[in-house]
């Protein structure tokens, strides 16, 4: 079983790559807003909520993006210690939520203390319904995941295959496909998580599932 959401690309890149700001502290510290921006243009682009984002959602350009990621850079701004919890995620992007009057939208966390079967039916219930999931990792004690240490993507996408549950991240301007249990196994008990998007009185269709 496989399913992936359509997605969007900015100039060539598939979504944005964090590393083109011009801004240094974006570039080293920007994940959490990239995976906001991503996230408001696939809602506009496949679900119909406007006010996301105002620029044009069919064809997105580095120009654009930029553009757009520093009117999100207020509420999801790069700190010291990173946007370290789902907690200040989500009231950064409720605050933008309430500023831009969006009030379908709901966020919800989702830790990253549940086992993982709890989190493959998670992901599993979220790709269905066509919504993408931020995702944070802190730390990981897989030197195979070095790139997502202390670092926010989105998961897009997953297959099954046999006792295998594979998930689509994507993440500076690509996608790679990673076991779950690697992914969610991070060793360490301090944790991320997963946050869940959910729009009130929407209804589904498949526009947004890749074929």
């Amino acid at each position: 079983m496989k399913k992936e959401l359509q997605y969007f690309k900015v100039d060539n890149d598939y979504g944005f790559d964090q590393q083109k700001f011009s801004n240094l502290i974006m570039k080293i510290g920007g994940c959490a807003a990239v995976t906001a921006c991503d996230s408001f243009i696939y809602f506009k682009k496949y679900m119909g909520l406007e006010k996301l984002y105002q620029g044009n959602e069919k064809t997105v350009s580095k120009e654009d993006y930029i553009a757009f990621s520093n009117i999100i850079k207020p509420y999801l701004h790069p700190r010291i210690n990173g946007i370290n919890s789902l907690d200040i995620y989500i009231k950064g992007v409720n605050s933008y939520l309430s500023d831009v009057g969006e009030t379908r939208l709901k966020l919800v966390t989702f830790s990253g203390n549940e086992n993982t079967q709890n989190a493959k039916d998670f992901i599993i219930s979220q790709i269905n319904d066509g919504y993408p999931i931020p995702s944070l990792i802190l730390r990981h004690s897989n030197s195979a995941m070095k790139d997502f240490v202390w670092h926010w993507f989105l998961i897009t996408g997953y297959e099954i295959i046999d006792d295998v549950t594979m998930v689509k991240v994507v993440s500076y301007g690509e996608y790679k496909w990673l076991n779950l249990n690697t992914v969610w196994n991070t060793g360490y008990s301090r944790k991320g998580g997963l946050i869940k998007f959910k729009i009130n009185n929407f209804v589904r269709s498949d526009d947004h599932i890749a074929p």
